[in-house]
Order: structure tokens, then sequence, then C-alpha cells
């Protein structure tokens, strides 16, 4: 069985220790390094090679965001990044979306929780469907001027533009299977297609940009 790497990225040591003893302690998970802060987060990102990075946001040297933004704009295979941060309603959590990071967790979050988060990440889904989520990005968003859709959005063909708009809501493809009576794979096949014409990584990007574009209520 190959195992799931992660690695962590936090300025808390007794965190850092209870968060590595959680991942050892699963058989399909190995825990492949930890930092103290963004700029050693950085480097970590590009020697251990993990899969999935927790990724904590408020820390010295170089915080969550501006590292996130740095592993993902490597030359290498960047790794998920599932931002850690302390409070549902934050701005920066929301920043750092933006920056290309797979979703966020909450830090008091239950341990399954995380972990399950960190198995749908590393399967190429995204953590949106939390209600704390889809507050953070109405926040985010009203908090912006909302420019009009980018005329990528116009290539959508009208099936994906309304599987576009179930997505953006936080439906998962089984919910928007059963709405729009297809198939999961053919769901599946649709969100693939939309990502790429707008030029996204995930369904937390395309729950952004929908937001940022005024294209949900």
């Amino acid at each position: 069985m190959t195992r799931i790497r992660v690695a962590l990225v936090d300025d808390q040591a007794l965190f850092r220790a209870g968060i590595r003893m959680l991942i050892e302690s699963q058989p399909d998970l190995e825990f492949v390094g930890e930092a103290g802060d963004g700029e050693a987060g950085v480097e970590l990102a590009a020697s251990a090679t993990p899969d999935v990075m927790l990724m904590d946001i408020r820390m010295p040297l170089l915080d969550g965001i501006a590292a996130t933004e740095a592993i993902i704009a490597a030359d290498a295979p960047s790794p998920r990044v599932l931002v850690l941060t302390t409070f549902d309603l934050d701005e920066s959590a929301a920043r750092a979306i933006r920056a290309g990071a797979s979703g966020f967790v909450l830090k008091d979050a239950d341990p399954e929780f995380l972990l399950a988060a960190i198995r749908t990440v590393h399967a190429g889904n995204a953590v949106i469907a939390a209600s704390a989520t889809r507050e953070l990005l109405e926040h985010f968003a009203a908090s912006r001027a909302r420019p009009d859709a980018p005329e990528s959005f116009a290539t959508l063909t009208p099936r994906e533009g309304e599987i576009f708009l179930l997505a953006a809501k936080g439906l998962s493809n089984t919910e928007i299977a059963a709405r729009e009576f297809l198939s999961e794979a053919t769901v599946k096949t649709h969100i693939s297609r939309i990502l790429g014409k707008l030029g996204l990584r995930d369904r937390v990007q395309l729950v952004v940009f929908a937001f940022e574009h005024n294209l949900v209520d």
C-alpha cells in the first residue's frame, strides 16, 4: 500500500507533536517532516516532497499565505495544501485558498475530520462542504468589488454551466448526479472539463471564482 506523505508547518511545537502522533497512528499516512515557520516550510515542501502539507497561517519569517504561494508556484510538483486556522471566519484563510490551498480545517476540529480532510485533498478533491468554509468565502468575496465573469466562463456549455453552479454551492458529485440525472462518472468528467476551461486547480478555486464574479446567490 502506498501511503499518503504528510508534512506539517506550524510555529507551535506542542501542536506539531500532537499532529505528528495522529498522522503516525494511521496505516495509510506517513509523516515526512515538520517546520516551525513559513520559510522552512517552503524548503520542507521541496526536500520532503509531501503529498499533502498542513499549513498554519500566522507564523514568523514567512506567513502561511506567502508560503503557500511559493510552494504552489515552484517548478516541482506541488503538494496539496490544507490550511490550519483558529477562526471559522478568517479572511486570511480565504486568501490562502486563493493562493492555491485546497481547503481549510479549524485547529480545534475533531481528529477524524482532519484525517478525512487529508485523504480528501489527496484524492484531488477539496475540503469545501463545511458551512464555515462557505461562510468564509462569502465573507471574503463580499469585501471585494465583483468584476464581470471572464470570457472563459462563456466557453462552458449549458450543461457545464449548470454543473458549475451546483458545484459552486457546495454540492458533491453524488448530489449533482442525482439532481441532474447523470452518473457520478459523467459529473466528474464535466467538473474536470470545467476546471480546465476556467484554468482552476480544484473545487475550492471554483467556489472562489464563483463568489468573486458574482455567479452565485
